[in-house]
């Protein structure tokens, strides 16, 4: 532009507050993953648990609905600590999915168009970055696992009254937590395999294989080593221990709530440490 012309003017409108400018990355994420019809199908069938789960808290307080149908009330689960820890298994479940089908293109695609200079040469911090990929998986995320769990906490409690209200609080917590506890692991987890593996399929196989082939390779040290240590590297056991502990269900032998905690809190500063050492402005190139 011609200086004598003098037609620059700086922008005077409205600033994005700093606190929500990590909100612009799965504002244009959900973009992309919503242009997949496949991907849309999935995450409607995600919510056919939550409906089922809807369905039989209805049940067990309409004897009319029961006469009906010819059900007997002993045929249905009782809303404890077992039905919200059978919900959320089998959702958690579904957000692993949700997840290999989302995650590993989130980094992945930013660093193999060298991306991250653009990001970075505007008031847009590495952790912001993150925080922003990780807000794609963990609103997703949430809209299948604690949301419609306290939903359903809540439409119990309207049906059961006051008194199971309070009594059982806990599983609301639960709830909130234990879903918590997964989407971030999954985040970072999927997230470190985005920004170490570029190409997008070979990041979902990979996050396949971190679940399934550790599973197996701890099985095989369990039976060479006449040992229970080999659980530890099997994170849907590590994971599924640490939800029995918070819905009070009988704990199975392997792995202690102890070292379950351990386990993840590792994982995660591992994924943590491997993002920050990837997530930069600019590469140095060896040849």
């Amino acid at each position: 532009m011609a200086v004598y012309k003098q037609s620059y003017r700086r922008y005077e409108g409205p600033l994005t507050p700093p606190w929500s400018r990590f909100l612009i990355i799965p504002r244009y994420a959900y973009q992309r993953v919503f242009d997949s019809r496949f991907l849309i199908f999935f995450f409607v069938t995600c919510f056919i648990g939550p409906a089922v789960c809807a369905v039989i808290i209805y049940l067990r307080h309409n004897s009319g609905a029961l006469e009906m149908f010819n059900i007997s009330l002993a045929k249905l689960l009782k809303v404890d600590g077992r039905f919200f820890f059978e919900f959320i298994s089998a959702q958690g479940w579904m957000g692993f999915l949700l997840t290999a089908f989302v995650g590993p293109g989130l980094i992945s695609r930013d660093l193999a168009n060298n991306a991250l200079p653009l990001y970075f040469c505007r008031p847009f911090s590495r952790a912001e970055y993150v925080i922003g990929k990780m807000s794609v998986l963990a609103i997703l995320l949430s809209l299948i696992t604690w949301i419609p769990g306290l939903l359903l906490f809540a439409f119990n409690a309207s049906l059961e009254g006051t008194a199971w209200l309070w009594e059982n609080l806990w599983l609301a917590g639960g709830l909130f937590l234990g879903s918590w506890i997964w989407i971030v692991t999954l985040s970072l987890l999927a997230l470190a395999l985005s920004a170490w593996v570029k190409w997008r399929l070979a990041a979902g196989a990979l996050l396949f294989g971190v679940f399934f082939a550790a599973a197996g390779f701890g099985q095989a040290i369990n039976e060479i080593l006449d040992t229970k240590s080999g659980d530890l590297i099997n994170l849907s056991k590590v994971i599924q221990t640490i939800w029995r502990g918070l819905f009070r269900q009988p704990l199975k032998d392997g792995v202690s709530p102890f070292s379950a905690w351990e386990v993840v809190i590792t994982l995660s500063a591992v994924c943590l440490l491997l993002l920050a050492k990837k997530v930069r402005a600019y590469q140095v190139e060896r040849s």
